[in-house]
């Protein structure tokens, strides 16, 4: 059983306020992220090995601790390669299709992810600029022929002194673009979401728990030996 003294400060804070055992909590969040099931599936889950939980009570959880896990990761996240291949892909948010900007490394390894309202030279340079700060900046980056995202690096490469080769040759993107799948086969449950801020934090988490099962977290303390144990290690 996970004690609530035993957990980190800012979750202890949030969980202070949710009247149910932390293993719940925790199962359900995780369960969440790492399979194909929806709020109402938990519940019905739950309610079968005797616990009454609404559905709208899982969400809240969720909301309120996948920032935590998040935030906790991106400090235990391993470093990724040099030669980023970049590409967007396609979120239902209120109806209405929004951009998931992602890139990974040439060995299939996540190096970051942005959900924007648009699909153009700012969305692309904003993720840019965000990868470059959480990774530091690549050698190369390898993209489609997207005249946004070569505008939004050729901006990007103008204020660098050492510019960051771009590629734009389709098949190399086949990596990047197999990975979306699996971020879409979580996501398609869920039939799209209903809020752009909630979707932000849904994805994090989602990407969060495919980056660990990934391998590319590093060890805090013992080595965890399952996804399971590491994804419960970022907040204990």
């Amino acid at each position: 059983m996970t004690s609530r003294t035993a957990l980190v400060p800012d979750l202890a804070k949030v969980l202070k306020r949710l009247h149910y055992p932390v293993d719940v909590i925790l199962l359900c969040v995780r369960w969440y992220v790492a399979y194909s099931l929806s709020t109402r599936n938990l519940e019905e889950m739950m309610a079968e090995r005797g616990i009454a939980v609404d559905h709208s009570t899982v969400y809240r959880w969720v909301i309120k601790l996948l920032p935590l896990f998040e935030k906790t990761f991106r400090k235990h996240k391993r470093p990724v390669g040099k030669s980023w291949r970049m590409d967007e892909s396609y979120i239902k948010v209120k109806g209405k299709w929004k951009y998931l900007y992602r890139a990974v490394d040439k060995t299939g390894d996540t190096i970051d992810f942005l959900l924007r309202a648009r699909r153009d030279k700012v969305a692309a340079r904003r993720f840019f600029e965000k990868a470059i700060a959480q990774n530091g900046a690549p050698e190369t980056v390898t993209i489609d022929k997207s005249g946004a995202n070569l505008a939004a690096l050729q901006v990007v490469n103008a204020e660098r002194e050492t510019p960051i080769r771009v590629r734009q040759i389709k098949y190399l993107n086949n990596i990047v673009e197999q990975d979306h799948r699996a971020i879409k086969r979580r996501t398609r449950p869920m039939l799209g979401f209903k809020d752009f801020h909630c979707a932000r934090i849904i994805l994090g988490g989602i990407e969060t728990m495919h980056m660990i099962r990934k391998g590319q977290m590093q060890r805090i303390g013992e080595s965890p030996s399952s996804a399971a144990q590491q994804f419960y290690s970022l907040i204990s």
